[in-house]
């Protein structure tokens, strides 16, 4: 529509205005603000503080306290019988697919469409109180996370901060390969093929070119339970693993790994990579170095309950529910063998702004409200390599705020009721 016809129709331009700031971010305040609630959640020391302030100035928190200063010209938010929490980070998500056959989205969506549906899915977590997260590929759409990050970093458009790997890697026939298709077709694979050493290190070359700030691998897959026994196949050795974790370090870079059971995952702890993600079935040797080497386990229990419920066929939900027991009760001897973890909820094949189902499901299955609170905050910046700028509300920190209904600290369900958002020091959700 053009301006004169804006000019002759009021509502539409109203519509027009609206639309367009929707989509960008708002413009941070000149003035300190200080945030006033009934409680604030210290997660480093696990402890409620009644009442919580933060005192913001810029991008930063300058104190956060049960009483901060209150600057002359400060602007004071009263956000009354709530908790202030650090901003929520999930380790694991998927910006560019949404619910549906995700094999489908990469042949019958363009590129382009997939951008602009990502870009919807980072301002939805970013509302939901994420303000932090790593994207884990973006499923055949190549480095267009490149983008998004982009613009959201100079405040085109709202999201969480990102890390991101762009296309993850697969091996010719894996886990996200199209399989099942009239392979003369040639369908378009969710991953970017590397079959050896030399290719994986070619790979990780090319998207570090284009922007990716980590490296994302698939290890394992298709997986299968025999007999009340899960199995999966292993796609790349200890040896072309540990080859991708030297390139990648090459240049400060990191390896993440989809890998849910042995032996796979045994060789990627032996690799040194960064995180195993989904982590189903651990062996004790596994366990051991991960604990050893400091390697994060990122169980993404809502994906699999989701597909528990949501699989197309009652055969294929059966299949789900079966794996999603084995895996909760696998749980158990991850936190005995004393583990960190990551949130992470691999949303996307579920909406995105639901994820906070994550800490809820954590819990069920063994950890306490504290433990998966900080599984998703300080634990979480240390796997994104941002532990000394996010996940805790503490001076010098970047002033990411989130306000919830409750306390998360006696009902981690609370994180489902993000009713205030801070990220850098703009309110984005009040």
């Amino acid at each position: 529509m053009t301006a004169s016809a804006l000019k002759k129709r009021p509502a539409a331009a109203a519509a027009v205005l609206l639309a367009a700031c929707a989509l960008r971010a708002p413009a941070q305040s000149a003035r300190p603000i200080v945030l006033h609630a009934a409680r604030m959640v210290d997660v480093a020391a696990g402890k409620t503080i009644q009442p919580g302030e933060v005192l913001i100035q810029g991008d930063r928190i300058v104190e956060a306290g049960a009483s901060v200063r209150h600057p002359a010209g400060a602007e004071t938010i009263d956000l009354g019988d709530r908790t202030l929490l650090p901003g929520l980070i999930d380790a694991h998500v998927h910006l560019f697919l949404h619910p549906g056959a995700e094999d489908l989205q990469t042949i019958q969506e363009s590129v382009p469409q997939r951008t602009i549906m990502a870009t919807l899915a980072a301002r939805d977590d970013l509302m939901a109180g994420f303000t932090a997260e790593r994207d884990m590929g973006t499923e055949g759409a190549g480095s267009a996370d490149t983008a998004v990050r982009d613009a959201i970093n100079s405040g085109k458009i709202p999201g969480p901060r990102l890390r991101i790997s762009g296309n993850a890697i697969d091996i010719l026939g894996g886990h996200e390969d199209a399989i099942g298709y009239n392979p003369a077709q040639h369908a378009l694979s969710n991953a970017t093929y590397a079959n050896n050493s030399a290719e994986l290190i070619a790979v990780i070359r090319q998207q570090i070119k284009e922007g990716a700030d980590f490296i994302k691998i698939y290890e394992t897959g298709r997986d299968e339970v025999r007999g009340g026994i899960f199995f999966t196949p292993y796609q790349y050795t200890e040896d072309q693993l540990r080859a991708a974790v030297t390139e990648a370090a090459r240049v400060g870079k990191r390896v993440a790994v989809h890998a849910t059971g042995e032996p796979g995952t045994l060789y990627a702890a032996r690799a040194g990579v960064a995180s195993i993600d989904h982590a189903s079935h651990l062996s004790a040797e596994t366990m051991r170095l991960m604990k050893e080497k400091g390697i994060f386990a990122v169980p993404t229990f809502t994906i699999f309950e989701y597909f528990a419920g949501h699989s197309p066929t009652e055969a294929a939900r059966a299949r789900e529910r079966e794996m999603f027991d084995l895996k909760t009760a696998e749980f158990k001897n991850q936190i005995a063998a004393g583990l960190s973890f990551a949130m992470g909820s691999d949303v996307g094949p579920f909406p995105h702004g639901t994820q906070a189902r994550e800490f809820v499901l954590m819990v069920k299955y063994g950890l306490t409200p504290l433990q998966s609170l900080q599984a998703g905050t300080v634990n979480a910046a240390r796997l994104l390599g941002w532990e000394d700028q996010i996940g805790v509300l503490k001076a010098g920190y970047l002033a990411d705020v989130i306000a919830v209904q409750g306390d998360p600290l006696q009902d981690i369900s609370a994180l489902e009721h993000v009713t205030f958002v801070m990220k850098g020091g703009v309110i984005f959700r009040r």
